[in-house]
Order: C-alpha cells, then structure tokens, then sequence
C-alpha cells in the first residue's frame, strides 16, 4: 500500500510552452513564475520536478467533475435524465451529440495538453543535468504512465486518434488519424511496461505513480484490446495475470465493511490503488476550480420540501442524473448492502419554517392537533425506501406517516433515490460546488471484479466465480447471530454455472455504481447499444451501433490543415 504521510502536491496551473508554474508547498504556497524559458526551466532539477507535477494536473478536469460522469455514467443502462442539465443529448444520442459539444471538445483538448505535457517532460529531459539518472528514471516512468493513461482515454472515447511522441511547440495545423491498433502498440503499451519496470511499489507522497497502477492500467488496456479485431492472443491471459499481481503481490485489502469506502475522513484507505488528488485547502480557496463535484449531480432536489432547505451535508441538488429502474432492481438488499451503502434513504428537517402542520382533517382522523408540526428539527422529513421495501409503504401507510415518503410511483426526474458515495459535508458553505475527495479510480474491489472479467474471456468461469464471491463475501449482509451471517454470505456466493457477462456487468453495477466506469464497461465488453436499449427508456429510440465512440471535435477538424476524419455516423 501506499504511504499516507504526505500527498502530490498537483500544478493547478498549468504548464505552457513559455509560461512555468513551479510547485505548490503541501497543496498552499503557489508562486507563478512568468517570463521563464521552459527551454531553460525543464532542463533545471527544480524545474523537471516542476514539469512532472503539471501532468498529472490534467486528469482533473474530467475524473470528479460534470464533464467526466457525463460522459461515464449518463446514456448508459444505469444512469438518464435528471431534471436539470445543458447535456442531456449524450444520454439521448440525438443530434446534439456532435463535434460542436463542448464536453467533447474539453476533453479532446485536455487530453493532449497532457500529453504535450508529458512529451515535453520526456524529451527535454534528455539535457537535464545535477539530478541522479534514478531519480529522473523514476519521474519519467510517472510521465509515461501518465501520457498510457490519456491514449488510453482518447481511444476509449473517440477510437483512431491523432498520435504524438514529440513535444508540440506553436501552432500546429497538420494531424494524423492513427489506428488506436497503433496507439496501443506505440504509445499505451511500451508507456506502460516502461512504468512497470520503473516504478516502486509505493512513494512516499501519496498519489504519485506507482508500479500496480501502472499494472492494472495496463491490464485494463489488455483487457479492453481484447475485444477488438486487433487483439492480441495474450491480451486476456495477460491482464489476468497483472491483476493477479495488484491484487496478491501487495498490501492492498478490501475493507470489512463497503460502506466505509466512501467515510470522507477514510480516504487514503487500503483498499485504493490509485486516486486523483484533491486538496481540501485548494478547493475551499478557489485555488482549484476542479475539485470533486460528484456531490452535485446525483442528487434529488430534496432542497424545496416540506421541512427541508439546502445544506452542506446534504449537497448542492443539481439533479443531473437519475438512476434507472435497472438500477434500483440489481440488489437483494436482505442480503446485500451496497445499496445501502450507496444510496440515501433520509433526510432529516432542517428548515423549522416549512414543516408542515396537520390539518383539521388530518386532526379528525386522529393523527394530531390542529396546526400542530408533523415532525421536529432533526427528525425525518422524507424517506426513500427503496427497491424492496416499499411494499410496506402502501398510500394508506404513506397518509398516516408524520413525514414524506416517496415510493417509485412518485419517482420523477426530479424526485428519486439519491447517490452519497460523493457527499462531502466538509465543503466551506452550501453553495460551494468544488469538494475535497480524491477520485478513486483504481481501487481493489474493481481488481478481482476486472480479472473475473480476463477470465471469464479465458472461459475459466470458476476463477471468475471465485474473484467475484470475494466481492460479494464482503458485500453480505452481518448479523449478531452467526448462523444468519453464515447464511447470509452463503446466499450470496455463486457458483460457475451463473457466470456470464451480463451476470458481471451486474455485478459491476451493483459494486461500481456511479463511480465514473459504465460507458468504458459497456463499450469495451461491446454491449453499449443493447443494454441501453433495453434498460434506459429516454435514450433507446436513437442509440446507433457507431454511438460506441463519440464524435471527433468540430474544431480539430476546421483547424487541421486539409480536414480531419469524423468518425462514422456522425456529420460535420
């Protein structure tokens, strides 16, 4: 596991051509320094330890903020619309699902600033001098990880893209459209063997590079190059393996119990491989614009009723995204409790002003005194049952209960059960939109789920049976009585004959829900287009098979000289 004494101190300012940000101290002191050669700064020991900071930066304005769970968990068989939002044509997959969107133009953009980025890290640090060639070995191979992970998002998202291992200095107007076969073969690939040759199995500031990162990003990449027509015939036995090293070869643990994973002072946890770094003092300042937003978008707005106002431990309801009644069917919560963990059932009154008071008719039916409040400051004032239990919340039940309770006939795009993995009641004020979490993006439990997945691919369907009863031992439901325990985790094992991918695509959306992985999921396991037919109501109708990669930026294509291909499907 790694150390967590001390984080990475990320570059919020980013690193130009001619302008050179130096490091933050522990995430407060930042000095920009203008008017400095990078020519001269890189080739500095401060400098290039400067440079190698700045790249990581770039994986910020995607992992943790509405761009990036657009893209990941909306128009997928799990999350469609919520009330509000300007993106709602990437969960519909109608015409406004174009090189003009500007999530599709930010990411684009991002992604290669990063690689620049690295590129120029790589390449100027050939003249860089009074540094120990170890140390700069080791910052390279953290670059080069760095420059495998943002391929391999641009070929995930948009599939042949332009391909660079040279620094870009100016304005360019040339650009290539390589096979992501050669991505992965020039770039992904030998980036990341490289990371795994180079890099210790833990660095003392915590969010650094390290070498089972660089394993299971590159047993993530096999794992998805395996479907493709370019796979090679190893593809699969090889990310088994790799996973097999994350999740044996160190210190990594499942928490005992999965609701912990999302304790906000529980973070730098042993179950977490890899996370993007949040600083709580960089975002309650304003000195990071990113931040975690997922606190934002998978609320209800619980914020107008009865009893109820906006809060810090409640969240900002931005009501971006609302979970698909697939969804709400995929857990036995008898018997499981990550939907439990998951999701918020209640909330408590908070607004004295706006709790209701029974009426004369609620009075003549006994349930209270004339103008009398229903409920409290700090008791409930809406409960979400939830799949499952709502056969105990009848309307005539609902009628006689002191506070709200919204059952699925009441669900609106408005009004349904709200994710909390992302809650962060540590924000400075109510309306502060950047929180503090680290985004966990590589973490143990989607190990043994990924490598059940490598081996499923093998047709080894008791490996994978076994890797996915690991998550779901866990996931059981505890009781003081141990015979109930014992029964409880034994009705949660499977055996081999109940493996199949869409039973691990389940799994991967019961363990995995909202965390930013779906739209990879699906696309990579070559399922996007049924799944969405048959699971999201709002996006079915205009789903298309070529909706597996997203549209090529508008302005890449006017910009490059002679055009730039879009991909199939979609019009410039």
């Amino acid at each position: 596991m790694q150390s967590v004494s001390n984080k990475l101190p990320v570059l919020l300012l980013l690193l130009a051509a001619s302008i050179v940000v130096p490091s933050c101290d522990k995430y407060l002191e930042e000095e920009l320094v203008s008017n400095v050669s990078a020519a001269t700064y890189y080739p500095t020991p401060t400098g290039f330890e400067d440079a190698v900071k700045a790249t990581y930066a770039f994986n910020k304005p995607f992992y943790g903020v509405e761009r990036g769970f657009t893209l990941t968990v909306f128009g997928t068989d799990t999350y469609t619309n919520g009330a509000d939002g300007d993106f709602k044509g990437i969960n519909a997959y109608d015409g406004r699902l174009n090189g003009s969107n500007g999530f599709i133009q930010d990411t684009w953009r991002d992604l290669y600033r990063g690689i620049n980025q690295a590129n120029a890290v790589i390449n100027r640090s050939a003249t860089l001098e009074n540094i120990e060639e170890e140390q700069k070995t080791l910052r390279i191979a953290e670059v080069r990880f760095l420059r495998a992970m943002y391929y391999f998002d641009l070929t995930r998202i948009y599939g042949d893209v332009h391909l660079t291992l040279e620094e870009t200095e100016g304005i360019e107007v040339e650009a290539n459209k390589t096979a992501a076969s050669e991505i992965y073969a020039q770039a992904i690939v030998p980036d990341l063997e490289f990371a795994i040759a180079n890099l210790p199995d833990q660095q003392s500031d915590y969010g650094r590079a390290t070498k089972p990162a660089a394993e299971f990003l590159l047993a993530k990449a096999l794992l998805t190059r395996s479907y493709t027509s370019y796979a090679a015939g190893d593809d699969a036995s090889r990310a088994e393996a790799l996973f097999g090293n994350v999740i044996n070869n160190y210190d990594f643990r499942l928490l005992d119990n999965y609701a912990d994973l999302w304790e906000i002072d529980n973070e730098q946890n042993p179950e977490i491989i890899w996370a993007v770094q949040n600083s709580k003092e960089q975002v309650d300042q304003g000195l990071d614009n990113n931040g975690n937003r997922g606190h934002l978008y998978f609320l209800m707005e619980y914020d107008n009723q009865p009893g109820l106002t906006r809060d810090i431990e409640n969240g900002r309801p931005w009501k971006r995204f609302r979970p698909t009644p697939y969804t709400l069917s995929l857990w036995d919560r008898s018997r499981d409790t990550r939907y439990d963990g998951s999701f918020k059932s209640a909330f408590l009154a908070n607004n004295p002003g706006t709790i209701p008071t029974y009426t004369a008719e609620e009075a003549a039916a006994g349930l209270g005194k004339v103008d009398e409040p229903k409920f409290e400051l700090g008791d409930t004032a809406i409960y979400i049952p939830g799949p499952q239990l709502e056969d105990e919340w009848p309307q005539a039940r609902q009628a006689q209960t002191r506070y709200q309770v919204i059952t699925s006939d009441e669900y609106t795009e408005r009004l349904f059960p709200s994710l909390s993995k992302w809650l962060d009641p540590t924000r400075p004020n109510r309306q502060h939109m950047q929180g503090q979490r680290d985004y966990f993006l590589m973490r143990l439990g989607d190990a043994y789920l990924l490598r059940a997945e490598a081996r499923l691919r093998q047709d080894d369907r008791e490996g994978a049976a076994a890797d996915i009863n690991v998550i779901r031992r866990r996931a059981a439901v505890d009781s003081e009585d141990e015979e109930v325990a014992v029964a409880n985790e034994a009705a949660m094992l499977i055996s081999a004959a109940d493996v199949d991918l869409d039973f691990l695509l389940d799994e991967r959306g019961r363990e995995l829900v909202g965390e930013g992985h779906r739209w990879f999921d699906l696309t990579r396991t070559t399922t996007l287009v049924e799944r969405v037919r048959e699971y999201n109501a709002e996006a079915a109708p205009n789903i298309q098979d070529y909706h597996t990669v997203r549209p090529i930026p508008q302005n890449q294509i006017d910009r490059t000289l002679g055009g730039y291909p879009q991909n199939p499907g979609y019009t410039q």
